[in-house]
């Protein structure tokens, strides 16, 4: 028979230190087995359950024998012998816990084997306490981390979006010499050029023009993304600004031979945007259409009302989007082909910027697109009730 055990342990409930041979913890009342037990449930194996033992304070203790030899409570032969007497009992279809086996070959008595369980159930809170503890200050130093990097990653982008606007605003001043000088030999200011030499400035002139979209597009971006996106809001015909802006591309449509349709309902309710960021952002979706359809291919432009918004939709028949790549459309200075052979150019920023304007007019842009089939953007204002006409 073993004796008791004295050592000292501490109360689940309240903290409080005390003595392990008590049932209830002097400070607070509770009972120590079954607090322990609560506090941690977790340890309740599965197996145990699912063969219909009574879960007990014992059956949430694992290696409780192994703990009672070193104790020196009972000797490693009566726990091989204990262990053989619950394997025959269980084998007679009667399943005993070890305790419950001790117990009755009179190896420990009630007490003791109470003292050990409610000591191993707590030894088990204070080391799963101790790793909670652990894991917790291991999560606060991670929280930190990836806060100080994320203030980092904010900083540096601070310092890419001034660069940005600096350096295009700094570009703009030789720019408008070239273009002031370019169109003064292209009206013949400077002398008369002949035929090769105009065709050269009317190229220059080109390039120019597409220099100084790209330098506006910066600015715009780096002003959008440090909050200074701007937005003047008038009344507007939305069919109106719509078919302007389809107008622009007309040369586009000549040269690479796209059939361009274009279906606007009358009964489009008049909304407040910004119109010439709302004109910039229909470009900019109808120029990727064209930029990404073969010539000889397809583009429908389509703009109508239904539940309360104005939907316009960009449908072309062009090289399409990989399904898993659509947000990455939409990533500043991105592009899906980021080899030094690709075929088609831009910065990246177009639809990001279209993007970021939609969402300052608090409007949706959705995007389907096939690969080889072609892509549907799908713009929604929203429209007030009482304005919204239903066809």
């Amino acid at each position: 028979m073993g004796a008791s055990m004295i050592d000292t342990i501490i109360c689940p409930n309240c903290g409080k230190e005390i003595q392990q041979n008590q049932r209830y913890c002097d400070y607070c009342g509770v009972d120590l087995v079954f607090a322990a037990v609560l506090a941690e449930r977790n340890v309740q194996t599965q197996s145990e359950i699912s063969r219909g033992i009574p879960i007990t304070p014992e059956a949430l203790v694992p290696r409780i024998g192994d703990y009672l030899i070193e104790k020196g409570i009972i000797t490693q032969e009566q726990l091989d012998h204990a262990l053989q007497y619950q394997r025959d009992r269980t084998d007679a279809g009667d399943s005993l816990l070890l305790g419950q086996v001790l117990l009755e070959l009179e190896m420990i008595d009630r007490r003791t084997l109470d003292q050990v369980i409610t000591s191993q159930i707590i030894a088990l809170q204070n080391a799963l306490s101790d790793a909670n503890k652990f894991l917790l200050q291991r999560v606060e130093e991670r929280t930190k981390e990836l806060q100080n990097a994320l203030k980092q990653l904010s900083e540096l982008n601070t310092l890419k979006m001034n660069f940005i606007a600096n350096i295009s605003h700094e570009l703009r001043t030789p720019l408008t010499h070239i273009k002031g000088f370019l169109e003064l030999l292209a009206n013949d200011g400077l002398g008369h050029l002949n035929e090769e030499q105009n065709e050269a400035i009317d190229t220059l002139l080109v390039a120019q023009k597409r220099l100084a979209e790209l330098i506006e597009d910066l600015i715009h971006f780096s002003l959008a993304s440090k909050g200074e996106l701007i937005l003047n809001l008038k009344t507007t015909n939305i069919g109106e600004l719509l078919s302007s802006t389809v107008s622009r591309i007309e040369k586009k449509r000549i040269e690479k031979e796209i059939d361009l349709r274009i279906k606007i309902s009358l009964t489009l309710p008049e909304i407040k945007v910004d119109q010439d960021k709302i004109s910039w952002v229909f470009f900019q979706i109808l120029d990727n259409a064209f930029k990404f359809t073969p010539e000889g291919g397809s583009v429908f432009v389509n703009a109508y009302p239904k539940n309360n918004f104005i939907r316009i939709s960009f449908t072309d028949t062009g090289i399409g989007i990989p399904e898993d790549r659509l947000d990455e459309i939409f990533v500043p200075f991105h592009q899906l082909d980021n080899s030094s052979t690709r075929k088609y150019s831009g910065t990246g920023l177009g639809l990001a910027m279209v993007k970021t304007i939609l969402d300052a007019h608090h409007s949706k842009l959705d995007v389907r697109s096939v690969p080889s089939k072609g892509s549907h953007f799908e713009i929604s204002f929203p429209v007030p009730n009482e304005l919204l006409t239903k066809e």
